[in-house]
């Protein structure tokens, strides 16, 4: 009551804040963003390595000179006639050429070029196939690419150098599942890992593809006006070496298999075009 009797409600403060509205109960929580490009640890480390030899420019001339004799791959050292000429490494380079070629590179718009392709190709078959796989992968298309540049540029003495070789076998390993519904290629994907771990197209039915043949058909084109045209990377005049790319594209398609981790499916996986297409609205 209050004090003249009346009964009148009390006091007792400041009137509660309203809690603000709760969300309905069947909204889900909005999935993280997944990063534009983000780049496996092999990858990541394989460039690396091209940025931290590369250094060898600062050398002075003559010891980056010697640089690229010794690392370089030369078709001329393995040369059994009697003009044959004595290169820097011995008979040590005849075997470590196959692959350390693949590691030096001429300028910056040289390897800036090939790591611009390695980005997404690279990045899709070092997740599938993990570091100690995409390592030896990179390993065995550059000497595929050497061999190629050997056959036919028998007694040429102008060292090679790049990883173009490799590069190209990412591009055509990758291929063999890029087009699968759900791959890094595709109409509909998911994050980067399940892009990547799609079961793959057998070599038959890749060489079937539509898109894949398309694929094809402009990497060669592009090739061979670089070849036929002999237009030039970069400032230092240095022709490009496409018999190694085909030769690094080529084993690239054909060994995928040997080291794809990924198990393949009861039956092959359908292609991105068919599949898109029958789940587009």
């Amino acid at each position: 009551m209050g004090v003249n009797g009346s009964r009148e409600p009390l006091a007792l403060g400041p009137e509660p804040l309203e809690s603000p509205p709760e969300l309905p109960q069947d909204v889900a929580p909005e999935p993280p963003r997944e990063p534009i490009l983000t780049l496996p640890g092999a990858l990541t480390a394989y460039v690396l390595l091209l940025a931290v030899i590369h250094l060898r420019v600062l050398l002075p001339p003559e010891w980056e000179n010697w640089t690229v004799d010794v690392f370089g791959f030369i078709p001329k050292r393995y040369d059994s006639t009697l003009l044959a000429i004595d290169f820097p490494g011995g008979a040590g380079a005849k075997v470590w050429t196959f692959v350390t070629y693949s590691l030096l590179h001429a300028n910056l718009s040289h390897i800036g070029f090939n790591v611009l392709w390695l980005l997404p190709f690279g990045s899709a078959l070092a997740r599938r196939f993990g570091a100690l796989r995409f390592f030896l992968f990179m390993a065995v298309t550059a000497v595929a690419g050497a061999l190629a540049h050997l056959v036919t540029h028998e007694h040429a003495v102008a060292p090679m150098i790049g990883a173009s070789a490799s590069v190209s076998g990412t591009m055509a390993a990758a291929i063999r599942f890029a087009f699968v519904r759900g791959s890094f290629l595709s109409f509909s994907r998911g994050d980067a890992d399940a892009a990547a771990r799609v079961p793959a197209l057998s070599l038959t039915r890749a060489l079937r593809n539509p898109r894949v043949l398309g694929f094809l058909g402009v990497w060669f084109g592009v090739n061979i006006i670089f070849g036929v045209g002999s237009i030039a990377i970069g400032n230092d005049g240095a022709s490009v070496a496409w018999q190694a790319h085909i030769g690094g594209f080529f084993a690239g398609l054909v060994l995928f298999s040997l080291f794809d981790p990924v198990p393949h499916a009861a039956t092959d996986a359908a292609d991105a075009s068919s599949h898109d297409a029958s789940h587009s609205g």
